[in-house]
């Protein structure tokens, strides 16, 4: 993929082709040698589970954080807004639910205050973002998805943080095994 070529079939400046192509990647889903064309990287099944893996366990201390230091306020607009995405789900709104499964997992990150572990969860994510997105288009997974939420909300609401941790931990597999269903199911 060469940045003209892009900016020609999409009617752009190269500006926003080289900053598109930039952040795929920061992704690791393009391969970009200086003076060369970008060429889109080959992410392997095993790649990508040892991602989904590292995801589950920041994912799964962000939770059990969470539960320890999110404040009352916080944990109020946690419940508010998991509650106000079961309207979502019985809509069948697959691109709304998935931006608000974005919100969800802010907030645990955002709950655990814990500087570090948000910049590394945050980065995981944004590799991940792809794969994730993906996950919706398996039937009848928004329904699941919402339930496995409710469990993690529950526990954080209990202040029940082992609970909250694996709660997490289970859910982020979940969707690292629908993720790669998909991208195998689109790759026949």
């Amino acid at each position: 993929m060469d940045e003209l070529s892009l900016a020609t079939r999409f009617d752009v400046s190269r500006t926003p082709v080289r900053e598109a192509l930039r952040e795929l990647g920061a992704m690791g889903l393009v391969d970009r040698e200086p003076n060369r064309s970008a060429v889109v990287a080959n992410v392997t099944e095993g790649y990508l589970h040892s991602m989904f893996e590292a995801m589950s366990e920041l994912e799964a201390i962000c939770a059990r954080l969470s539960a320890e230091r999110m404040t009352v306020e916080e944990r109020r607009f946690l419940e508010l807004a998991h509650r106000a995405s079961a309207k979502l789900v019985h809509a069948g709104a697959d691109e709304d639910y998935a931006s608000y499964n974005t919100e969800f997992h802010t907030r645990l990150y955002r709950g655990a205050h814990n500087d570090h572990i948000f910049e590394l969860v945050t980065q995981t994510r944004a590799r991940l973002a792809p794969f994730r997105r993906a996950q919706f288009r398996l039937p009848g997974r928004l329904a699941r998805s919402y339930d496995e939420h409710d469990v993690i909300v529950t526990a954080i609401m209990r202040g029940e943080a082992a609970a909250a941790g694996q709660a997490a931990y289970s859910h982020v597999a979940i969707v690292s095994d629908a993720s790669i269903v998909f991208a195998s199911t689109k790759g026949n």
